[in-house]
């Protein structure tokens, strides 16, 4: 670990205090506790650019962009001035009724750069809740349209999907490790297979694998459109299940089969939104315009909880009547809007202009194409890579030519990514799945090393 930078200030009786503060009183989420209490704790006491310090002054690459939400660094002045400026002025207050001028420049800004036939932003607080915004919007639009048709109650889904952790995104999600024992609390829906195709291990391509889930999808609205409200999908990359990616044209061609059948399309963009993908929005990449479009993570830069649901305005006029129709939309939560995480969203608006962010983005993403290729060639240990833009999993394995899998007990991800940390990278695995999800400032120099340190760390720990 490197220890050239200089320590936070906390002396090791607060270091001591506050590791076992953190065992005492702290429950982590995805994490096994019991496990958890019997290892070394890391506990990030600052950020800077593309690196987080723990508590010791360490410093670890940030690999995961913590948990997908960092753009353009931590510590970056410019959103941490807003957000000042912004708590000056006004901190909070609520949203149901009136109005307040971040969250109206946020929306006039996000539907400028949404995909075109967008109009309408909702906002609420993290991913799971913009994918219920969805959800609701979608079924109660049929309940109450110029068409009324309350009969399309159901939702298609993907297998691997996941949408979140409240009912009704896990309703619509695939991960049964996650979310089996909730089954009993869950809503039926429909499930059509995820379009996966990698350059690496693909025998068929990608038009073939496009073209045969768009079939199955065809098949259930033909079966069922007349009960299906929308289709929900995560455009191009299903994130939490190890980073695979779709046949490019899948997407495309499901808006097509959504068109035709009357059912609403909801894309999933919390994890791709805002550059992920090198373009603003993974829809772009098929010129795709969904019905409903739910955003988080990234919305803020990494700073501050805030998500938002676009929709058209074709769904938003099924909601308007008179006071006493009852069609009024009754969801909201109460920092729905907030002024301070409206006010970090345009600070990083601002800066993907004024660092040209996705520009630079681009070099990036083709070297990190190039660097994945050799180590798949490098390492048999390497079962399959996705990649999609800036964003990457690569799946481990006993041998990929003898077509041998690690168990997941086995806790490989986890023991190559405990073993980075002496190389000052910090990554959080998916199972057996590295991923690899870098802060766009990320340099060309900065993914050599990262790369070079996962090459370094499977041969020494696999073998």
């Amino acid at each position: 670990m490197g220890t050239d930078h200089p320590k936070t200030a906390y002396t090791l009786e607060e270091i001591q205090r506050l590791e076992a503060w953190d065992k005492q009183y702290v429950w982590h989420p995805f994490t096994q506790m019991k496990e958890y209490a019997q290892e070394p704790p890391l506990i990030f006491a600052r950020g800077e650019g593309a690196y987080l310090y723990d508590l010791h002054g360490n410093r670890y690459f940030d690999g995961n962009s913590s948990l997908w939400v960092n753009l353009h660094g931590h510590g970056r002045r410019e959103i941490s001035e807003a957000i000042a400026a912004q708590a000056a002025r006004l901190a909070h207050s609520t949203l149901l009724g009136p109005g307040n001028v971040p969250s109206i420049e946020l929306a006039q800004r996000l539907i400028g750069i949404a995909p075109p036939g967008l109009a309408k932003v909702f906002y609420s607080d993290n991913g799971s809740t913009a994918v219920e915004v969805a959800l609701k919007m979608a079924f109660q639009y049929w309940q109450q349209a110029r068409d009324r048709r309350p009969g399309k109650v159901k939702f298609i889904t993907f297998e691997e999907a996941y949408h979140g952790d409240t009912l009704g995104s896990v309703s619509v999600g695939g991960m049964t490790l996650f979310h089996g024992i909730f089954g009993p609390l869950l809503f039926e829906r429909y499930t059509a297979p995820y379009p996966v195709y990698s350059k690496y291990t693909s025998k068929e391509s990608p038009e073939t694998v496009a073209a045969r889930s768009l079939e199955a999808c065809d098949r259930l609205m033909k079966t069922h459109g007349d009960e299906t409200a929308a289709v929900i999908v995560e455009p191009l990359v299903q994130g939490a299940a190890g980073q695979r990616t779709a046949a490019r044209g899948f997407l495309k061609g499901l808006r097509e089969l959504c068109t035709r059948h009357d059912v609403l399309l909801i894309c999933d963009e919390v994890f791709l939104g805002f550059g992920r993908t090198g373009r603003m929005f993974a829809c772009e990449h098929e010129g795709v315009t969904p019905d409903l479009m739910a955003l988080a993570k990234g919305i803020t830069g990494g700073y501050l909880p805030l998500a938002a649901t676009l929709t058209t305005q074709r769904v938003y006029d099924a909601f308007l009547g008179e006071y006493a129709e009852f069609k009024t939309f009754f969801h909201g939560h109460s920092y729905t809007g907030n002024q301070l995480g409206c006010a970090a969203a345009l600070a990083s608006l601002d800066l993907f202009e004024k660092d040209e962010t996705l520009t630079r983005l681009r070099p990036k993403i083709a070297h990190m194409e190039k660097r994945l290729d050799a180590l798949f060639e490098a390492s048999d240990h390497v079962g399959d890579i996705h990649q999609c833009g800036f964003v990457a999993g690569i799946d481990l394995v006993k041998s990929r030519t003898r077509g041998e899998s690690y168990r997941l007990e086995e806790k490989t991800g986890y023991r190559i990514c405990f073993a980075l940390r002496a190389y000052g990278i910090w990554l959080r695995p998916l199972g057996n799945t590295l991923v690899l999800v870098p802060p766009l400032i990320a340099t060309i120099a900065e993914i050599d090393y990262l790369i070079d340190a996962i090459e370094q760390c499977v041969r020494e720990t696999l073998g």
